[in-house]
């Protein structure tokens, strides 16, 4: 992260290093999380400043503070993009090693990579290739013939 501006109640425009520009909303988290209850006072929330080496958004040193990546994930998601955590999880969640994920998704090991590592953004297609290899689990060099029907979805997931 290169920058930081605190905009509006519980909003902050974001700078990192690519050249990137995101705003993001940090409402939800400060209201859900009792860890960051303090950010309610909107004179500490405006103090909002970079943290060591740009890796985290501190407000009080060592004390409250939030990482880098984690807010540009939120931002990310929040401006209704796919976010870096969902396709970095998603061979976790489904058992894959890297390589099978990437032969599932039909592309690279490589671009894999890329999507996972935040350095290309990850195409809507591809994050609907995960929810859809998820929800029909094919097995072997075959894939499935029809997408289950929510009984059938169930009984797999059972």
């Amino acid at each position: 992260m290169t920058g930081v501006e605190p905009l509006t109640t519980y909003k902050l425009r974001l700078r990192y290093a690519d050249g990137q520009s995101f705003e993001v909303d940090l409402n939800a988290w400060i209201t859900e999380t009792e860890a960051l209850s303090p950010l309610k006072d909107r004179d500490l929330f405006a103090q909002a400043k970079i943290g060591f080496a740009g890796r985290t958004m501190d407000w009080i040193e060592d004390e409250l503070d939030l990482a880098a990546d984690n807010l540009r994930n939120l931002a990310v998601e929040q401006a209704r993009d796919i976010g870096r955590e969902r396709i970095r999880q998603w061979p976790h969640n489904t058992g894959l090693r890297l390589e099978q994920a990437a032969e599932a998704l039909g592309i690279s090991r490589r671009m894999l990579i890329y999507y996972r590592d935040g350095e290309k953004p990850i195409p809507r297609t591809i994050w609907l290739v995960c929810l859809g290899w998820k929800a029909v689990r094919p097995t072997g060099q075959t894939l499935p013939q029809h997408i289950p029907s929510a009984k059938e979805y169930a009984a797999l997931h059972a």
